[in-house]
């Protein structure tokens, strides 16, 4: 990134005294790169391997900055059911896929507890690079501010118009208001249908890592039940509505 040119201050005649302290700050100010807007990235013909293929490149917010690679969504091209988190997190950024860390085992073994094969599902996010903050040697999650969800939501759109999912599925808070508005409360409205453009069945739960996050073991067995009852119900009503 190229420095901006601040000129020093104009001394007397004969003076020798350099630039203000306040003239030296000044002179170290960076400019911030100007963002990216994601349209200008999409491809004239939209594929999913082609959008996967340019998200790479994604300099939209400024998450790209301190974020490994882009995340983009996995899954079958004309996947049944969609499920969309709220960002990657450590092991995704670092292995370039969806769901692959803690959270993401959990959701394979309740997604098989529920009966929806994985061969149905296709996976992505909200936010596609990984927002966290330094705490020792690890870097924590943190949650991504409504610029950056605005910003990647273009990959978003684009991935729900070509999988073209029967159910969606929001997991999680940042995932629901982000398509379903501030107002849905996933603690309130969980498991439940909604009327949505998004796709013809459009329901939340709870985001897996939420259960990793339960305080004893005995919590995380119940809240477990609760969110593969949900993914259970979800599955029941899309094997319902499958056509013939």
């Amino acid at each position: 990134m190229a420095k901006r040119t601040v000129r020093s201050p104009v001394t007397s005649p004969g003076s020798r005294r350099g630039p203000t302290p306040a003239a030296r700050h000044r002179s170290q100010i960076v400019r911030a790169e100007p963002a990216q807007p994601v349209v200008e990235l999409l491809p004239t013909r939209l594929t999913l391997s082609a959008v996967r293929a340019v998200s790479k490149g994604c300099k939209a917010c400024d998450l790209y900055k301190r974020g490994t690679q882009t995340v983009f969504g996995e899954g079958p091209p004309r996947a049944e059911i969609m499920l969309v988190g709220e960002q990657p997190g450590d092991a995704e950024d670092l292995a370039g896929h969806p769901f692959v860390g803690p959270a993401g085992r959990l959701l394979d073994r309740a997604l098989e507890e529920a009966g929806i094969s994985r061969a149905r599902v296709y996976v992505t996010n909200v936010v596609k690079h990984f927002k966290w903050e330094p705490r020792g040697k690890r870097r924590i999650h943190a949650k991504p501010n409504a610029g950056e969800i605005g910003a990647c939501r273009p990959w978003l759109e684009t991935e729900i118009a070509l999988v073209r999912p029967r159910v969606l599925v929001c997991l999680g808070a940042t995932a629901a208001q982000a398509l379903l508005g501030r107002g849905f409360k996933v603690t309130q409205q969980r498991g439940t249908f909604v009327e949505s453009s998004w796709a013809p069945l459009v329901s939340a739960t709870v985001h897996p890592s939420s259960i990793l996050r339960a305080p004893d073991d005995e919590s995380r067995r119940d809240e477990m039940r609760a969110f593969v009852a949900d993914l259970r119900r979800i599955g029941r009503r899309s094997a319902s509505t499958r056509p013939e």
